[in-house]
């Protein structure tokens, strides 16, 4: 069942007490998208996000979610979607209401290295990543030991590769990797899953990135026990490389135990794979556009790393201080059919970007959309 945004206000007045909808605004539907969301601001200039679940698995996904966010919220040093009431679907399920989070999301692309919002990035992983994993069995969260999560890997690559659209190149050294043993021996922690820029939210004085911190996380629908490195995937692929050392280091400073010296190669790693998701959710949806799309990103990969090696492995170290440029030139944010960092898992929704470069084209984007699909901002 599709619900217009104003049937979407309606069922916000009906799952918040005192929610008298002013205004609306929906979010225009992507192939694959399993939520429907529409953002509205009440007479009391309140600002809400409403999502309902297109399907009982995605309704059973957002429970999870929303389990495990009422546990995070008094645990970590920044906000995450707070639901604030639900109301039933005569298609069954519920749909959810959150209070809108302020905050402007990051382009990791123009991500400034140093002390600022880079490594204020790097403590709020961290503050993440050393949550006690009872936590996360109480909410009902999926979990990997590394064994199971390697070979998790391995059977999507097969997959992918079953269907002629993997390079060789690419195959070869994807699969030495995921079969080396040595290089999986992570401790599982608890994970966002798929953190993009579109879903760190943060706030500056002045547009000053050294002042720069991180007011909320969002787009936890891939919420699981895991790889540690799966969380700085997509940083590994979009970040300038002095902003990626400065996240890590400032993580490997706030962490509880040290990361292991694997985590790097495996973030990138995992940054790689997202195209083999995109591919798998493009084949399984038998969308020939996204399909085409995909390979030829696969293609672009694989003349792009034609010379790389197995890297060694770097352990992180604590921050040091460098100069952050806060205006580099911007650039065009593509969707997950087009962009290797954006590509979807096969078991979870699409998402969808509605980001547009502010008017200096510094290293924050403003946004339309504050809580949507899964993995994106304002998702729980």
């Amino acid at each position: 069942m599709t619900h217009s945004p104003l049937a979407l206000a309606a069922l916000a007045s009906a799952a918040v007490p005192g929610l008298d909808p002013a205004t609306v605004q929906g979010v225009a539907q992507r192939m694959g998208h399993q939520f429907e969301v529409a953002f509205v601001e009440d007479t009391q200039h309140r600002r809400w996000v409403v999502r309902a679940p297109r399907s009982a698995a995605a309704g059973a996904q957002m429970d999870v979610a929303v389990s495990l966010l009422g546990l995070l919220s008094r645990r970590l040093p920044f906000s995450v979607p707070m639901p604030k009431g639900f109301v039933a679907l005569a298609e069954g399920g519920r749909a959810v209401v959150y209070p809108f989070i302020g905050g402007r999301p990051l382009n990791f692309a123009h991500l400034p290295g140093g002390p600022g919002i880079a490594a204020e990035l790097g403590r709020a992983l961290a503050a993440l990543h050393n949550l006690d994993l009872a936590l996360c069995d109480e909410a009902g969260l999926p979990s990997y030991d590394p064994d199971t999560y390697r070979t998790r890997r391995l059977a999507d690559l097969d997959r992918a590769a079953a269907t002629g659209h993997v390079p060789t190149r690419l195959l070869s050294r994807w699969e030495r990797s995921l079969e080396d043993v040595s290089l999986w021996r992570f401790a599982p922690t608890p994970t966002h899953g798929d953190l993009a820029g579109d879903e760190v939210l943060a706030v500056f004085d002045d547009d000053d990135a050294t002042t720069g911190r991180i007011r909320g996380l969002t787009g936890w629908q891939d919420a699981k026990v895991a790889d540690p490195a799966d969380d700085f995937a997509t940083l590994a692929m979009q970040a300038p490389a002095a902003a990626f050392d400065a996240v890590l280091e400032a993580y490997a400073h706030a962490r509880l135990d040290r990361p292991d010296k694997y985590l790097e190669r495996r973030a990138r790693l995992a940054g790689e794979l997202k195209l083999v998701s995109g591919l798998l959710v493009a084949v399984g949806a038998r969308n020939q556009g996204g399909i085409e799309a995909c390979a030829a990103r696969l293609r672009t990969l694989d003349a792009d790393t034609l010379d790389d090696k197995d890297e060694e492995p770097v352990e992180p170290t604590a921050p040091t201080a460098q100069a952050a440029p806060i205006n580099p030139p911007t650039t065009e944010q593509t969707n997950c059919a087009e962009h290797p960092d954006t590509a979807q898992h096969s078991d979870i929704a699409g998402r969808f970007d509605e980001t547009e470069p502010d008017e200096a084209g510094r290293a924050i984007v403003e946004v339309n959309v504050l809580f949507e699909d899964p993995k994106v901002p304002g998702g729980s």
